[in-house]
């Protein structure tokens, strides 16, 4: 992922056909299904050392050629339509939708020297590491101390979400709870929890094993928990797919609701990773950056000086409703979700495919489920973490700064970014990026936030196992 969690979220400003004499668009169309003349990367990095599960070229995949494409259609059945009605999170600035982004516009940086440990002896001292968290009000004292911080951030950002949807515990009671389900992912789960166990297990001997070990480790604790808490007996699971997991739950979530399984989902991504094996790991792996010295300047998406993702951690969650059910009760509509799609490059645990293959081909079967032209879209929210392949990698076949690399919570902070984008007309800058790589050619909103109407966004998540991801939001128009 990048920057933070996905979530240090950048943005790639498009032209559209009726804003630009050369009809720039996402896309250069050669006549094949599946194939670009630009490039996409996947998850990330290039490490050095690192242990390859693949052959060094990626396999050759034949290319069908494309039949006559009638226009795209959007869904226009109240029913399967699928809409935003709130949006809540947890970030490094703060649980508050609207604060987090005015921090975004400025340009403000919340990355800082890690004090929830001790990383003095560390490569890597500095992350996105939340402070000042509060669960008052959503989660009782008790339950509170014993929680993994995923799932407490988990609870507050979902409880927020509902919140935001006007969907409090006495509306809830006046529903048919049975088909309102929730799906919150995670990338690694109660890693804390999953540590203290192990630890405890090898210094005191399994007798001295927490009870809440097992439970606070797994990932589908986070979408239990929050069922538990609300009631909510629809669909509930949890998708783990490193960075890109976000992005895989909205996508799967809008299916059950287009399949009539589900009226509302609660739906996004948590992450709490910034503890000792969190950021250990990390390091091992080679993919962090090192610049302790200067710790808000160490993301630097497409920056040719960049050299490695920032962790981040927190949480983001959407309530996804069909639209019939949301006019119905006289939601506040936010945005639309028009579609998405998922994709494995089939190549390498962390390396992006070279020819591109298997995220181009997700954006095109995003557009296709979204009902979609290239021509159309005129934002990206992009997976840019500030690694030196991933970044480029995307940007060749098309695109994070600010919070950090969010991991699984990644996704839903950059989902709930692009919606204010929607919302509110201004695109957050891209910091940190003083020397641009001449590759890059494309308006990445450097440094200063930019007024631009947003037409159709599409937001893209790529992570480790080369899991792609990409969905498709727009401004709610009856």
């Amino acid at each position: 992922m990048a920057g933070i969690a996905g979530s240090c979220s950048t943005g790639l400003v498009f032209k559209t056909k009726e804003s630009c004499s050369n009809k720039a668009s996402l896309f250069q169309h050669n006549g094949l299904r599946a194939v670009e003349k630009k490039q996409l990367g996947s998850s990330g990095f290039k490490p050095n050392r690192f242990i390859s599960t693949s052959a060094s070229k990626c396999r050759r995949i034949k290319a069908m050629s494309a039949p006559t494409v009638s226009a795209p259609k959007r869904e226009m059945d109240p029913k399967k339509r699928v809409v935003i009605t709130g949006m809540g999170l947890v970030s490094v600035f703060g649980s508050d939708v609207d604060t987090f982004y005015d921090k975004l516009l400025e340009g403000e940086s919340g990355i800082t020297l890690i004090d929830r440990f001790d990383a003095s002896t560390f490569s890597v001292r500095f992350a996105g590491q939340i402070r000042d968290f509060s669960s008052k009000g959503y989660i009782d004292g008790k339950n509170d101390r014993r929680l993994d911080d995923c799932w407490r951030y988990c609870l507050v950002a979902g409880r927020r979400a509902l919140d935001d949807a006007k969907l409090g515990p006495e509306v809830l009671e006046t529903m048919d709870r049975s088909k309102i389900g929730v799906l919150v992912g995670t990338g690694m789960g109660g890693l804390t929890a999953f540590s203290n166990g192990v630890e405890s297990l090898i210094q005191k001997g399994y007798k001295k094993i927490s009870p809440f070990f097992i439970p606070y480790s797994i990932t589908n604790m986070g979408s239990a928990l929050l069922a538990i808490d609300t009631g909510l007996m629809g669909p509930n699971y949890s998708i783990s797919t490193a960075c890109a997991t976000a992005n895989y739950c909205f996508y799967a979530a809008a299916n059950h609701i287009r399949r009539g399984e589900a009226n509302i989902m609660v739906v996004g991504g948590t992450e709490a990773a910034v503890m000792p094996s969190g950021v250990g790991g990390f390091i091992a792996c080679r993919a962090l950056s090192q610049r302790n010295d200067e710790p808000h300047k160490a993301s630097r998406p497409w920056d040719k000086n960049r050299d490695g993702f920032v962790m981040g951690e927190g949480s983001g969650v959407l309530i996804m409703e069909s639209l019939e059910h949301a006019m119905e009760r006289g939601a506040n509509i936010i945005a639309e979700y028009l579609g998405g799609a998922i994709t494995c490059d089939a190549h390498h645990m962390t390396d992006p495919r070279s020819d591109g293959l298997g995220v181009s081909s997700c954006i095109s079967k995003a557009l296709e489920d979204a009902g979609v032209s290239p021509e159309e879209v005129n934002y990206v929210n992009a997976h840019a973490t500030s690694t030196l392949a991933g970044d480029l990698a995307e940007v060749n076949a098309i695109k994070k700064s600010m919070i950090g690399h969010g991991l699984g919570a990644a996704g839903g902070l950059e989902a709930i970014a692009t919606i204010k984008a929607i919302n509110t007309g201004w695109l957050h800058p891209t910091i940190n990026q003083y020397n641009l790589e001449p590759k890059v050619t494309i308006d990445t909103v450097p440094n200063v936030k930019k007024k631009h109407e947003v037409n159709v966004a599409i937001s893209n998540s790529f992570g480790f196992g080369g899991h792609n991801s990409v969905v498709a939001f727009a401004p709610f128009k009856p």
